[in-house]
């Protein structure tokens, strides 16, 4: 990978994701990584930014809250317990306004039933990196670019048992980074997600409620390439979810969520300043995708304690009124050494007979985050209701 594509890759990288790899302190004895900052990039990090206000406004957790029309996202088995017949989102978050005024992420996503046990759903993602001029040198001139990534989505989810349910999800991803060489093209990726969902009855203090569990491994996929050479690793993650639903009385309704998540991609082995390029690349890049699933769980230059410390913790609370009014509120932790998002998050929903409104707000914990105020906006459509009207 050329110099130009490096710049380009890990710019996007950085201004995608909010990672502050700055905050890795100088001095560190690099020839080992145990205890240090050690934060696994991947390509196409747009894929893991959330894309709906409801989920994002409870910490960024979904995995097994209660089903709604953006479940693709987090658990398209969730689909099979929803009630409606068909619904659209639109989604909109304008990213990094702290840095800059034109990245952007669109999601319109839906979903139709087919019968009482299965479901499909399409969704597509845009993400839009604006404008981006690059000088060439001294003496020539510049040019622009407008770097573009999108994914399209199709799942099919079924019932399987009343209390259980599964699905399995396609996605096709390019990445256009629009470097205007010769040696570089869009990378394409095709990936697929495999999910369960649980979901039952119970009772807390008397009180009607509902416990739920998922599981989602999301975007096993090929890697990407930029070049017909270099390759990538997609985010592939596990995502694991626990949701308690219960009823306070017959006017107020609170859902509490709490997902753990791991990228299933090997942490990075080495330092280039203790082995060569060649070496790095065959001890991490060069390894099969299924491989690299296995081994992420046990690859961590600081075994077991930085194991954990690579597992992103998000807990999530939603009440709601009558039905119709809802505030939401969370809080998601990624440890310093691998990336310290530290994020709090707040939002508001109202819900109507045939459309619902939700919203965002991200604060972070961490001082200077470009993340800071980033907000989202979630537009959705019940159409069968619409139908009956």
């Amino acid at each position: 990978m050329n110099w130009f594509l490096r710049d380009i890759t890990i710019g996007a990288a950085l201004m995608i994701t909010g990672i502050s790899a700055i905050n890795a302190q100088d001095g560190n004895d690099y020839g080992d990584l145990s205890g240090q900052t050690n934060i696994i990039n991947t390509a196409v990090p747009f894929i893991g930014i959330v894309p709906d206000s409801r989920g994002g406004a409870m910490g960024n957790t979904g995995v097994a809250s209660s089903p709604d029309v953006n479940s693709l996202y987090w658990n398209p088995a969730k689909f099979s317990f929803i009630t409606s017949d068909s619904e659209v989102a639109i989604s909109y978050t304008p990213w990094l306004r702290k840095l800059v005024n034109d990245i952007n992420l669109y999601y319109i996503t839906g979903y139709k039933r087919i019968d009482d046990l299965q479901v499909v759903a399409a969704s597509i993602r845009y993400f839009t990196l604006g404008e981006i001029t690059y000088n060439t040198g001294y003496d020539q001139n510049g040019f622009t670019v407008k770097p573009n990534e999108f994914a399209i989505d199709l799942a099919y989810s079924r019932l399987l048992t009343e209390k259980l349910s599964g699905s399995v999800a396609f996605r096709y991803i390019r990445s256009d980074l629009n470097a205007m060489q010769e040696d570089m093209e869009p990378g394409n990726s095709f990936a697929a997600d495999i999910a369960f969902y649980y979901r039952g009855e119970t009772e807390l203090l008397g009180t009607p409620s509902q416990i739920s569990a998922g599981i989602n491994v999301s975007n096993i996929g090929s890697k990407i390439s930029y070049d017909k050479v270099n390759k990538q690793y997609i985010p592939t993650n596990l995502g694991l979810g626990f949701s308690l639903d219960t009823e306070l009385d017959s006017y107020n309704k609170l859902n509490v969520n709490l997902d753990f998540n791991k990228l299933l991609v090997p942490t990075p082995l080495v330092s280039a300043k203790t082995d060569s390029p060649d070496d790095y690349q065959s001890k991490y890049s060069n390894m099969s995708v299924p491989k690299a699933m296995f081994k992420s769980f046990s690859d961590a230059p600081g075994g077991m304690e930085e194991e954990l410390q690579e597992i992103n913790i998000a807990l999530g609370l939603e009440y709601w009124y009558v039905d119709q009014f809802a505030v939401r509120a969370g809080y998601f932790h990624e440890h310093e050494r691998k990336g310290n998002r530290k994020l709090f998050t707040a939002g508001v929903g109202l819900k109507f007979n045939m459309m619902t409104l939700d919203a965002s707000y991200i604060i972070p914990v961490v001082q200077n985050n470009p993340l800071a105020n980033t907000v989202r906006f979630t537009l959705g459509f019940d159409l069968s209701q619409l139908s009956k009207k």
